[in-house]
């Protein structure tokens, strides 16, 4: 089993960033919304470069979705940013009903998603914006795993879809490990390892823990396909049941609540067409709280370590 390296440690908002004023360079329909945390989220990268095509409301995310909605009809692509709890659980209403049901191209970061946000608290702490959003209809929701991935995602929402887009982010500097020219393709994924004991299916942070996790199991014996399903919605359903079909257990991994997120729409999948047994890994239906990255993390059990036990014991019928 080869190893991927880690090339540096970089935020995945860091990869948002550049990816946006790279995107603005080459289509000239792209105009950015900020929220009065423009440097947080990385889109001041963008406000820098094209200020005429930049508009900052202020803390008032539910305008910066009518009002991207509004711009879109003129044939403009606005991107929408600011941290995941805010953009998307205070302003579900209005993706709801002027995004998603009008079908407008509309394009919004998530930043700061998960538990690693850190100090900032349970209230900064996205942990229900993929179940939010994966119940609405004309919606596609990607979740990269590093920032390169999370570089081209911003390519693929312009270039493949006309539909409302959701990219979901992290603060922290995160391994970075996959392609730069390796693009994101909607409702696809990646078969990162391959394994014949257990199928490991992870999203954003969590894909680098679970390769991780893959790496020490294979020291025990234990062998494991490790897929990023980079994009939630749609989901790739032909690489979950291909991968599925010859393991013994299928584990999902997210930095995210359990139920509503990558585990349910894995399940949702197996239920009905290749039904194993399944483990999902997530934050265990609680709030975060406040606390450096690495121990949240640590604490919740979402490092490769507690994910490589956890199959151990799965498998050896532990649990």
């Amino acid at each position: 089993m080869k190893q991927l390296e880690c090339k540096e440690l970089i935020a995945t908002r860091i990869g948002f960033g550049r990816g946006l004023l790279e995107a603005g360079k080459k289509y000239k329909e792209i105009v950015v919304i900020g929220s009065d945390i423009s440097s947080s989220v990385c889109v001041d990268f963008f406000a820098k470069e094209f200020p005429h095509r930049f508009f900052s409301l202020g803390i008032a995310e539910q305008n910066a979705i009518t009002f991207a909605c509004g711009l879109s009809l003129t044939g403009k692509i606005p991107f929408v940013a600011s941290y995941a709890t805010f953009i998307v659980m205070r302003t579900l209403d209005q993706i709801r009903v002027s995004a998603c049901y009008n079908e407008m191209n509309i394009k919004i970061g998530g930043a700061h998603a998960g538990v690693s946000v850190g100090p900032d608290g349970a209230t900064h702490q996205a942990l229900e914006d993929i179940a939010a959003l994966r119940a609405l209809p004309n919606i596609v929701i990607l979740s990269p795993a590093d920032a390169n991935q999370t570089f081209n995602a911003v390519f693929s929402v312009v270039e493949q879809t006309k539909l409302p887009s959701y990219i979901r982010f992290g603060r922290e500097p995160v391994p970075c490990f996959t392609d730069i020219n390796s693009k994101i393709v909607i409702g696809k994924s990646e078969v990162l390892n391959e394994g014949k004991h257990c199928t490991i299916i992870a999203t954003g942070h969590m894909v680098w823990e679970a390769l991780q996790a893959a790496y020490s199991l294979e020291k025990k014996g234990i062998f494991c396909n490790v897929v990023n399903m980079y994009s939630i919605k749609p989901i790739d359903k032909d690489i979950i049941i291909q991968t599925a079909q010859n393991s013994e257990l299928v584990v999902t991994v997210e930095e995210h609540q359990i139920y509503g997120g990558l585990g349910s729409a894995v399940a949702e999948i197996l239920s009905q067409n290749c039904p194993k047994k399944m483990l999902i890994i997530g934050m265990p239906d609680c709030f975060g709280e406040s606390g450096k990255p690495e121990e949240l993390l640590d604490k919740y059990k979402l490092t490769s370590h507690h994910i490589a036990n956890k199959i151990e014991q799965v498998l050896k019928g532990n649990e």
